[in-house]
């Protein structure tokens, strides 16, 4: 994530240096487009840089001089110079990958329920089968040697725990293969043991509930303006600017066929928006406090600019010769699975949190629209997995699902880690589920093929248990002084390999039910 070499200047020369090499106190310069390759704080220059990868934000920090800059976030637009404040492993970056170290070598193995049976049920045959033999051979009337000898060696046949063997590995096989078929790639059978459990969700917002770009949702002109007016002001402006937001209002521009001015005296106020003069009139585009320092009224939107702040939404206005011509509000919008996969979950009675470091006001817009309820809004990696760690404290089984590196230490430390396949390597390697296709409604059908496959795997250790409790006691030769019937062992081999075909049987026939509840779910 970070790069391998650093523009280190030095005596007023620029020289490559390999990122091992750079000490605290060096001047480090980053181009457009390249990545910081330590943590600092700007000394020359402005730029927006995007921090997704730590702090989940879509829309990119604006960085002038003084501000912080971390390893392995990308600079965007202008060359920045920054002072080494942190290298190698105190970076945040470092810090983070650490956090996933520890939360994976954390997580205990979970013991299968087949092995502790078979460690009481091997030594319990074994018992019964000499038991047999010493009955037959010395107590009972007319012993004979070769009668005690076939009863012991039937015992041990009938009892042979190949279907118990059978049972777990047989049914993780085929739920693991189905679910690789639909885009769902599950790290072992430990995770579908774990899986089934779960009663709580934790969905990242930023490039897992939404779609990570912004976009333009709201475009409103004021009285005295017409709609191509505002978009042609905007457009004519963004077309030299390098503000984050004008990549969003340039494809609206152009989706809607709006030629463009040229804009003369540009330039960019930090912070605020820009600035320049078109076809002779002074024009605006920025935020409220640029608004409010060109004494630009916008009392007329009062109500609708009221309305977008509280939905969340970063709002860019647009003057003109003084006068408001109208606002365009952006915001990221929620992936087209979002809706229907919240549904599918709370149906099944779990819990969905939604957690991120984007602003209380947006985060709790984006979960009205994907219709989760709680919301915690602007943490940082660290309070992530501590915000999963407190969820586990309660008793609660959690996973979580995410996409990027920021999300990794709470991948790892969730019960189950559910990462997007879109998302960073750092993050698939965290989790324990991979969603290949990017459809959350795929994080609901995993879940369930965890729950399938376990209640195939106890039908298959009831029902081989069963057959050996079952045929034990004919096999140890119950039924002679009855019926004066006695189990031959070929019979017994025969019996314990039907039930091994039994268990593999069953486990074939979690397809069947995975097609079927798939259909009653869609």
């Amino acid at each position: 994530m970070r790069p391998t070499i650093a523009h280190v200047l030095k005596n007023g020369e620029e020289r490559d240096v390999p990122i091992e090499a750079v000490i605290v106190g060096d001047t480090i310069l980053v181009r457009p487009g390249e990545k910081i390759p330590t943590d600092g704080t700007v000394v020359k220059g402005r730029s927006s840089v995007d921090e997704s990868m730590l702090t989940g934000e879509s829309v990119p920090v604006e960085k002038h001089e003084e501000s912080r800059v971390f390893a392995g976030t990308i600079n965007q637009s202008g060359s920045i110079v920054y002072e080494t404040t942190k290298v190698g492993t105190e970076t945040m970056l470092a810090q983070i990958i650490t956090l996933v170290e520890e939360a994976q070598g954390s997580k205990a193995p979970i013991q299968r329920f087949a092995d502790k049976v078979a460690s009481i049920f091997v030594p319990v045959v074994i018992g019964i089968a000499v038991a047999t033999f010493v009955i037959w051979y010395y107590i009972v009337s007319e012993p004979v040697f070769s009668r005690a000898l076939l009863n012991f060696v039937s015992v041990l046949i009938i009892a042979c725990p190949c279907a118990m063997g059978l049972a777990t590995p047989t049914a993780v096989m085929v739920g693991t293969g189905l679910g690789a078929e639909k885009g769902i790639l599950i790290k072992g059978g430990e995770v579908l043991e774990k899986a089934y459990q779960l009663d709580t969700v934790v969905f990242d917002k930023t490039g897992t509930l939404t779609k990570g770009v912004p976009r333009v949702t709201d475009i409103i002109p004021a009285h005295s303006a017409t709609r191509d007016d505002l978009l042609r002001t905007a457009l004519s402006l963004e077309t030299v600017s390098e503000h984050p937001l004008a990549g969003a209002i340039m494809e609206m521009g152009k989706k809607e066929g709006i030629t463009t001015v040229e804009i003369e005296g540009f330039s960019a106020i930090p912070g605020k928006g820009v600035r320049g003069v078109m076809s002779g009139i002074p024009v605006l585009l920025g935020n409220m406090k640029l608004m409010a320092e060109e004494n630009v009224t916008i009392d007329a939107m009062k109500e609708e600019v009221e309305g977008l702040i509280s939905s969340g939404k970063t709002l860019a206005f647009v003057a003109s010769d003084g006068l408001l011509t109208g606002v365009i509000a952006l915001s990221d919008s929620i992936k087209d699975s979002a809706q229907e996969a919240v549904r599918r979950l709370k149906k099944a009675g779990l819990d969905v949190i939604m957690i991120t470091g984007d602003h209380t006001k947006t985060a709790r817009a984006i979960g009205r629209e994907a219709g989760i309820g709680r919301i915690v809004a602007e943490v940082l990696p660290r309070d992530k997995s501590r915000e999963i760690k407190r969820l586990q404290s309660t008793g609660r089984i959690v996973a979580m699902v995410g996409d990027g590196i920021n999300d990794a230490p709470a991948l790892a430390e969730a019960d189950v880690g559910i990462a997007i396949g879109t998302g960073s390597d750092i993050a698939r390697e965290a989790s324990d589920i991979t969603l290949v296709k990017d459809d959350l409604t795929l994080v609901s059908s995993a879940i369930r093929l965890s729950s399938i496959t376990m209640k195939i795997i106890k039908q298959n250790l009831f029902w081989a248990f069963f057959y050996n409790s079952l045929g034990i006691p004919i096999a140890a030769g119950v039924l002679y002084p009855l019926f004066g019937i006695f189990l031959n062992p070929m019979f017994a081999a025969a019996a314990m390999a039907f039930s091994s075909v039994s268990v593999v049987s069953n486990s074939l026939r979690l397809r069947s039910v995975w097609e079927r509840e798939n259909k009653r779910e869609g």
